[in-house]
């Protein structure tokens, strides 16, 4: 074992940009000082385990501006960063987790080490478990997922751009997590513990058809028939009054359910495990692949993507969809299944996503024989009936 191991198992790191930015070792806060460390800090947290290179950072800490000096300056601040990550007694070993690479930083760490890192665990945790018809389970790991935010992310840092940009995705990740922690509770059976926020929800946002898709949904499953049908009739005229449009087809098919009155067939969640592993992923998992509502993505090629739980499609390939195509982001877009239907939302991509000719903002159904384009390739959509 080196030493660097020694010190990484025994020291325990905490950076969390999900509210103001903060770094501490084994519990001790370690402050760094100044907008602009503060920045790179947040950037390197951002793009964890992924080099960034000096250019970017540069611009991006300056804001489009950076001065002649940015190099130099920026050698001062990841002095500053690996000082902090030693921690207090100056022996963590963590400082190895920053790494410097030619004209590239990159900091890496485990979810674990930052409040973003254990977020993102939580929420694809979530989906897995409510893929798979855990849904008790799953509600617990959305709100475990919901516990990290402490505020607005990188709240000290607002009016930069990236970090405004970085605020905005986050806050929409937020809200899909809570809305997937909706769709969990109504499929473990409490739907009427959800109705009141939903409420406030499509008052708030009211052009976010899957919120009133849940709405519609928890107010049938307690059996409110007539209130599910005026929400469904709500819709409609907010969307005639607010865009010209009409309910995509995903919602006037959830609306014809509610009208002959058909079962919602929700996936009978599993009892908890007493083992204390009730989170782990287990070869149940695997038996209950079939759980959930199922999709297929076609892509150009022909080749089709199976669409269960949550599917990310962007360039990376880390993606679950990876798509060669310039256009499209690193990150892109993201579709989930839930006791609704499908839905796709838009990560803050350069180019947007389309679906047919609808821009995707914040959350929009996904109906069978839709047409979803991101960048320059287009991909079909069908639900598969079970």
């Amino acid at each position: 074992m080196t030493r660097h191991d020694y010190y990484s198992r025994m020291a325990t790191l905490d950076i969390r940009v999900l509210g103001q930015v903060s770094l501490s070792v084994d519990g001790a806060p370690n402050e760094v000082s100044g907008v602009k460390p503060r920045s790179v800090l947040a950037l390197l947290v951002m793009n964890r385990g992924r080099a960034v290179t000096v250019d970017s950072l540069s611009e991006q800490v300056w804001d489009g501006n950076p001065p002649a000096s940015a190099r130099a300056s920026l050698q001062v601040f990841v002095s500053g960063l690996r000082k902090a990550l030693r921690g207090p007694g100056a022996g963590s070993g963590l400082d190895a987790l920053l790494v410097t690479s030619g004209s590239t930083y990159r900091l890496d760490l485990e979810p674990e080490q930052s409040d973003v890192g254990r977020f993102d665990s939580a929420r694809r945790r979530g989906a897995e478990l409510a893929a798979a018809g855990r849904y008790d389970q799953a509600s617990l790991m959305f709100a475990s997922a919901l516990a990290e935010f402490r505020g607005d992310a990188v709240a000290d840092l607002r009016g930069l751009q990236f970090a405004d940009n970085f605020a905005i995705g986050m806050a929409e990740e937020r809200a899909a997590v809570q809305s997937a922690m909706y769709d969990a509770e109504i499929a473990a059976g409490r739907a009427g513990s959800v109705i009141g926020d939903l409420r406030r929800l499509v008052s708030e946002h009211p052009l976010q058809e899957p919120l009133w898709g849940q709405l519609i949904t928890a107010l049938y499953v307690t059996g409110r028939q007539a209130d599910a049908l005026e929400a469904a009739r709500e819709l409609r005229r907010t969307l005639a009054d607010e865009l010209g449009a009409d309910p995509t087809p995903a919602l006037v098919e959830l609306e014809g359910k509610v009208l002959r009155q058909e079962p919602m067939a929700f996936a009978q969640a599993r009892p908890q495990q007493a083992s204390g592993r009730a989170f782990e992923k287990t070869e149940t998992d695997a038996a209950a692949e079939s759980v959930g509502p199922r999709g297929v993505l076609t892509a150009p090629d022909g080749t089709e993507h199976e669409v269960h739980g949550e599917v990310r499609l962007g360039r990376l390939p880390d993606n679950d969809v990876s798509i060669d195509d310039t256009k499209v982001s690193r990150e892109h877009a993201v579709i989930t299944g839930s006791v609704s239907g499908f839905s796709v939302r838009d990560l803050q991509s350069s180019n947007g996503t389309f679906v047919g000719e609808r821009r995707v903002s914040g959350l929009l159904p996904l109906s069978d024989g839709d047409a979803l384009t991101l960048g320059r390739t287009t991909f079909h959509f069908r639900v598969v009936e079970e």
